[in-house]
């Protein structure tokens, strides 16, 4: 349900493929006869692209992601096949006739730099050779990414930032933060999502820190094909250059071209459509909607849609905010554009925000889809190739971008990766282990499909805001150790058993109508992830300790597997994240 407010590193990610652009001239609309108004005209400006998405500046680039998205969504049977980017290739690499042309040989390769760089710094930080690989130029973009300190603090522990570093990166605080459904009510909190992290700054700190410690960057170079062979990994740049590692981090994204030839041309579960804008001329910008719904469920082309918000006070200037608009919907024909969201964005955000569209100065506009699919995280498909970040599937299919996720995740991969490279368990069985089965991210499709408007469904257009309203009351109820975990993207079993049961006994009529919206075969399926939930916990809890102590006498291949292993039980049952009774006094302004 809420898990999606942990990630909003929308603007930046390398995997969302989100496009981002500036206007020089925007939104004249007018009225013409019938009461019609006409469609948003944008006059663009250039600009210079950068890596990972949101590098694209132009309208173009938006009509190239609603094609992108209409052939998701499209039924056609008949589709072309994915390129081959990976091809397996028996024999050594030593012996092979292409040894003469390899440019450089690295313990790692990172392939896409924007959430890649962090990744590729801390395992520099542990003394491995890495080289990242970025299509466009490795640095961040000026719209922020939206965090708390105690998950920036994260990285501080893994020890590639420091305290010093985060408020050099921050260029906003702002408190308090809002949660509303419609006219039902409101709750508020502190410290969630109440940072502003500029990713330009934060990604010039992470490129000299990984250059300083001898990592290499490779810019304007895209991969064009990886040959694994027993002995290495072979990458192929379409630029001509060959460089080779014992293993080859695919941080491309959600769109990552290994990717889609591991998926196929599968459908993806879901998909989160977002849109934006970063506008300057708000006067009342001190707090943040974290989760905000002004409406009930709405027809949109030949679809239903259930519209969410966020808005955070952003670093450029006092009056400046930005807005998210954002729906889930399951990929079909019908389903609605990005440019039809953006047409209602800009009719319904001078309402939501209680201003003129006359009285802004809109710098930014944003918008991207998030793909998710089920059986996430991706186990590795390959010997010598892993996933990570969004191409890993790691986040919460109700959240949009990376960052905070890999925040989370960061100490725990770095650490195993590190321990696949050094002992040389690169094979995709040892591999897979690092991105494991996690009940807790598996029982999080049922919010996701609870939060999509569904047509069949025949629920009522206000169930949804009723519903979760009726969540987050009851999460209040039970307490900051039910409802902060859950804010930042954690679910735990306990928390989740309160909370079910006090929604049960104080809005049992709801019931019903959960069953009709989410089916029947859904909820069967998550009623396993559910008590797979409560087997980590007790696991983690209780067998943890008795097989830690005895680790150490392992051989390395065992030590490795075991270390996994308590790994997944642990993050697979949300208990990485630690309740702090000082993040809510702590009042960040």
């Amino acid at each position: 349900m809420a898990q999606l407010l942990t990630n909003h590193e929308l603007p930046i990610t390398t995997t969302s493929l989100v496009a981002m652009f500036d206007l020089k001239a925007v939104l004249e609309s007018s009225r013409v006869d019938g009461g019609c108004e006409i469609p948003v005209r944008v006059v663009l400006a250039g600009g210079t692209e950068v890596g990972g998405a949101g590098g694209a500046y132009s309208y173009e680039a938006l009509k190239r992601l609603d094609s992108l998205w209409s052939s998701i969504c499209s039924a056609q049977t008949v589709v072309q096949e994915p390129r081959q980017v990976v091809t397996n290739t028996p024999g050594l690499f030593s012996q092979s006739d292409m040894t003469y042309k390899e440019v450089d040989r690295f313990d790692v390769l990172v392939c896409g730099g924007t959430l890649g760089i962090f990744i590729a710094t801390a395992l520099s930080l542990k003394g491995l050779r890495v080289g990242v690989v970025e299509r466009n130029l490795l640095k961040g973009r000026e719209q922020e990414w939206n965090i708390s300190r105690k998950e920036l603090m994260e990285l501080v522990e893994v020890g590639i930032l420091t305290e010093d570093d985060i408020e050099q990166a921050t260029t906003s605080m702002f408190n308090p933060n809002r949660c509303g459904f419609e006219s039902k009510g409101e709750i508020w909190v502190t410290n969630i999502l109440n940072l502003g992290v500029s990713p330009a700054k934060l990604i010039d700190i992470m490129r000299e820190r990984f250059t300083s410690l001898g990592g290499v960057i490779f810019e304007g170079c895209s991969v064009s094909i990886i040959n694994v062979y027993q002995d290495i990994a072979v990458l192929q740049l379409m630029e001509g250059k060959i460089l080779s590692a014992s293993l080859i981090i695919d941080a491309m994204g959600n769109f990552s071209p290994v990717l889609k030839q591991i998926r196929g041309n599968r459908k993806p579960d879901g998909v989160c459509l977002v849109v934006g804008s970063c506008c300057r001329g708000f006067k009342d910008n001190y707090r943040s909607d974290v989760i905000f719904s002004s409406a009930e469920v709405k027809q949109v082309g030949g679809s239903e849609a259930q519209y969410f918000w966020e808005a955070f006070p952003a670093g450029s200037g006092p009056l400046d905010r930005t807005t998210y608009m954002f729906t889930y919907v399951e990929p079909h024909a019908s389903s609605p554009k990005l440019e039809e969201l953006l047409e209602d964005y800009w009719d319904l955000m001078p309402k939501y925000q209680e201003v003129s569209l006359d009285d802004l100065e809109i710098l930014r506009v944003i918008y991207g889809i998030f793909p998710t699919f089920r059986d996430s995280p991706l186990p590795a498909a390959f010997n010598r190739i892993l996933q990570f970040g969004d191409a890993s599937g790691i986040q919460s299919p109700v959240s949009f971008g990376g960052f905070g996720s890999l925040t989370r995740h960061l100490g725990r991969l770095s650490n195993g990766i590190h321990e696949a490279v050094s002992g040389n368990l690169l094979d995709s069985d040892n591999l897979s282990l690092l991105n494991p089965y996690m009940p807790n991210l598996s029982a999080s499709w049922l919010f996701q499909r609870a939060m999509s408007a569904r047509k069949q469904a025949g629920v009522p257009p206000d169930f949804i805001n009723d519903l979760l309203f009726a969540n987050f009351q009851s999460m209040q109820r039970l307490g900051d150790p039910v409802l902060r975990p859950f804010l930042q993207d954690v679910i735990q079993f306990g928390p989740l058993v309160k909370t079910l049961g006090l929604v049960m006994l104080t809005k049992p009529q709801i019931l019903p109508s959960i069953f009709k919206q989410v089916g029947l075969p859904v909820l069967i399926d998550w009623l396993g992830h559910f008590l797979q939930l409560g087997s980590y916990t007790f696991l983690s809890i209780y067998i943890d300790p008795l097989i830690r102590p005895l680790i150490d006498t392992f051989s390395i291949e065992k030590k490795y597997k075991w270390k996994r292993q308590l790994e997944a039980w642990k993050y697979g049952a949300g208990l990485d994240y630690k309740f702090n009774h000082d993040d809510i006094i702590k009042r960040e302004m």
